[in-house]
């Protein structure tokens, strides 16, 4: 039972670790937190619904569902954003909020509000077969390619973020965005580069989720998205890896509250493990403290 739970616990974590990449870098880079970042998520399996009704087989529709969000993150920058970088904080956290609203009530409008199903034919016939079985622990082939797509993701991202140099740049903006527009990089490129980058991995999860619960709706991407912004903090806001690690940490949380307390109590249960790592350590478990000049 509990090996059980860790396995199911560990897989909900990786998909809300892809979501908290998405916000961790946005943040790191500007230090704004996009709340309609769920959202995105949220169209990401949507769209790959419609590109597999058009007769589309899976990959293809994936990738283009991954293209398609990319270029709504990059637009969300250019039009709720940018034209609010040197405004104060807080007028670009209302516009984030009310993008988040206005994409909910357009997938509404889209696709209707009511839950719509994974179209089952899409999927290879042995997703739902277990591949690894052992003592009381089952992991199905679903579960395998969650595990395997999350981790090739997330070894992309650390590669781009460490060995290109979009990627030092996205560092350097981090550090200074100032001195680095006087270095020559183009701070709208790399910001609008990082949208894109986020929402591309934040439409993989929400696509694995629906193929992993076979339900999606137009509300999904608020719930998921506070929990993977959760998890951002837990693991560090600001720090890739600690992301990953916060979504880990959250998702086992929650699986292990569902199985041994209770189901309707497992987002309390995240939230307090979430809400004590920040007693005892502020910074994340990952994240380093930052001390302000005078």
């Amino acid at each position: 039972m509990f090996e059980q739970q860790l396995v199911n616990g560990f897989t909900l974590g990786l998909i809300y670790a892809l979501i908290a990449v998405g916000y961790t870098m946005v943040y790191g880079v500007i230090e704004l937190i996009n709340f309609a970042h769920g959202e995105i998520y949220m169209l990401g399996a949507f769209l790959t619904l419609s590109f597999i009704s058009l007769g589309l087989p899976l990959p293809l529709a994936v990738l283009l569902a991954m293209l398609a969000t990319a270029a709504i993150g990059v637009l969300l920058d250019i039009i709720a954003y940018r034209p609010l970088r040197d405004a104060p904080r807080l007028a670009a956290l209302i516009t984030a909020i009310g993008m988040s609203i206005f994409l909910q009530n357009l997938a509404m409008i889209i696709w209707g509000s009511r839950p719509l199903p994974f179209p089952k034919q899409a999927l290879p016939a042995f997703f739902s077969d277990p591949a690894v079985t052992f003592s009381d622990v089952t992991i199905s082939w679903m579960q395998v390619s969650i595990y395997v797509v999350a981790l090739l993701l997330m070894l992309g991202l650390n590669l781009i973020i460490t060995r290109t140099r979009t990627g030092t740049a996205m560092r350097a903006l981090a550090q200074n965005q100032t001195a680095a527009a006087l270095m020559g990089i183009n701070v709208n490129r790399v910001i609008s580069f990082t949208f894109a980058l986020g929402s591309g991995m934040g439409a993989v999860a929400g696509i694995m989720v629906s193929m992993y619960y076979n339900t999606m709706y137009p509300t999904m991407g608020y719930l998921a998205g506070v929990k993977a912004f959760a998890a951002a903090v837990l693991g560090g806001i600001g720090s890739v890896p600690g992301a990953m690690l916060g979504g880990v940490v959250l998702g086992i949380a929650e699986t292990l509250g569902a199985g041994y307390i209770s189901s309707p109590y497992r987002d309390g249960v995240a939230y307090a493990v979430m809400i004590l790592v920040i007693i005892f350590r502020p910074s994340g478990l990952l994240g380093r403290s930052v001390v302000d000049k005078a």
